[in-house]
């Protein structure tokens, strides 16, 4: 695939970044994208390899590499680089759903297992497959599809973030009456309110609403599901439910002082609000406005970076980031080779920017809060401490206090698994991981006609993880309706 000499010949070339002076002036996504003749050498480095570890999601020293999703990638990268786009999306959406979330927010599990990454850098293969897309829709290639029969089968959808859109998508391909149940004001879980506009522009997730509406999936926002006498009514409406409502029950902070204080909030809370006020959906709360306040992040992921690049365009007088694990290595250690996720220092977006604005990298590795200090019922200060592991669990190491001036705390210290509530009206087994329990590599409830997938099943996850979840629940669906699978 692509060509063979391809790698040799030329460099790993990634979408550029507009300068963090100007973008952070904005809310706008800030990738500029290379010309055509730059996509397709990119595409060429993809090099024939003998086993495509990038499609195959192995499970190396408790750690997942290569695309969930097994997407086809040396045959798309080969289309690429030969200039058949239209062949090469036909393929990509074969096992990928929505291209263009996972183009914009996956962390690339595949370039981790690209063996161009051995010993040089690896294949642009997000960058690929956000162009694949983009090219479609700009061409006029993303258009309505129908099923060729209607199976005459109901179903309904609770939760409209990744792994519910992917399940509504699959469901309805193969024939379903398909209607999304969604809470918020609009559709797309933490997609909507939990990855920031910078990252993912709200407008295309709207762009995909409108096509799948088009394709007849009914969405019903504003629509909570929390009480035993909705979940009856649905159970009688339709023949079978997909439970995707995520596992957002966040991680309390356990620090002296906490309870009570203005000013300090969960992330995914600060973020949606963040989001909202953006949108013109809802009013940002001016306790969590960051503008001349001194920030504090808890929390070294995802979220937490998103965070640092939220407050920074809100125009923060400072940006501190709080870890508890140790800092990694610049480079892979011995114990950690190719093709194993590289446990490596990874600076982010939010990072970038912090470092060019503040002048330091904001992260602060081994360290926690230990006690919140208020005046008047208003965050102020922290004081932080040091930790060390003993027997795997952090431990305070004694002497090392701080303190920290901070105006706002946002808390991105993950989470604890589904909220109980839609649970709890369904009757579900839950794990001790506080997810609903289905048998192992299976989505089925112990409720009869019941199913659960992404967060809610799996526990707090990423995005192509969600899309794959979503997929694989909605053929044990179609086979449960149907009475046999199509695949």
């Amino acid at each position: 695939m692509g060509k063979q000499t391809g790698f040799l010949e030329y460099e790993r070339m990634e979408n550029r970044e507009v300068p963090v002076k100007d973008r952070i002036k904005g809310y706008e996504e800030f990738h500029t994208y290379p010309s055509e003749d730059v996509r397709r050498k990119q595409g060429a480095r993809c090099m024939n390899c003998g086993v495509p570890f990038c499609q195959s999601a192995m499970n190396l020293s408790g750690m997942v590499v290569g695309c969930p999703l097994h997407n086809l990638i040396p045959e798309w990268n080969d289309c690429i680089y030969r200039g058949e786009d239209s062949h090469a999306l036909a393929r990509l959406l074969k096992t990928n759903s929505f291209p263009e979330f996972t183009g914009r927010v996956c962390p690339a599990l595949c370039e981790k297992a690209c063996i161009c990454g051995q010993y040089d850098d690896p294949v642009t293969v997000r960058d690929n497959e956000l162009y694949l897309i983009e090219e479609g829709y700009r061409r006029g290639w993303m258009k309505a599809h129908f099923p060729v029969k209607e199976s005459g089968k109901t179903v309904a959808v609770i939760g409209s973030g990744p792994a519910g859109l992917s399940a509504a998508d699959a469901l309805r391909k193969r024939g379903h009456s398909v209607t999304v149940y969604e809470r918020e004001d609009h559709i797309g879980g933490l997609l909507m309110y939990g990855i920031p506009n910078m990252k993912l522009d709200k407008k295309v997730i709207e762009r995909r609403q409108r096509l799948m509406e088009e394709e007849g999936i009914i969405f019903k926002t504003g629509v909570h599901i929390g009480d035993k006498r909705k979940v009856s009514r649905l159970r009688k409406e339709y023949d079978a439910l997909v439970l995707c409502c995520g596992s957002k029950q966040p991680r309390a902070l356990n620090a002296q002082g906490i309870e009570g204080s203005a000013g300090v909030y969960f992330a995914v809370d600060f973020l949606t609000n963040a989001t909202k006020n953006l949108l013109g959906y809802g009013d940002l709360p001016e306790a969590m406005d960051a503008v001349g306040k001194d920030v504090v992040v808890v929390g070294g992921g995802d979220t937490g970076n998103d965070c640092i690049g939220t407050v920074i365009r809100m125009g923060c007088k400072s940006v501190t980031a709080l870890e508890m694990m140790p800092k990694p290595p610049l480079e892979r250690r011995a114990d950690n080779p190719w093709p194993e996720w590289p446990k490596t220092l990874r600076t982010d977006y939010g990072h970038s920017e912090a470092i060019e604005i503040f002048g330091s990298d904001p992260r602060v590795f081994e360290t926690t809060v230990k006690k919140v200090v208020s005046e008047e019922g208003r965050i102020r200060e922290i004081e932080t401490v040091k930790v060390a592991f003993e027997g795997g669990r952090p431990v305070e190491v004694a002497g090392t206090e701080k303190k920290l001036p901070c105006d706002l705390l946002l808390i991105a210290a993950g989470f604890v698994g589904a909220e109980k509530e839609v649970p709890e009206a369904f009757g579900l087994e839950m794990t001790g991981r506080g997810v609903v329990a289905t048998p192992e590599g299976k989505y089925a409830t112990n409720v009869p006609g019941v199913f659960a997938a992404g967060d809610m099943r799996r526990g707090q996850s990423l995005v192509v993880w969600a899309l794959s979840e979503g997929r694989e629940c909605a053929a044990e669906v179609d086979e449960f309706l149907m009475g046999y699978r199509n695949s």
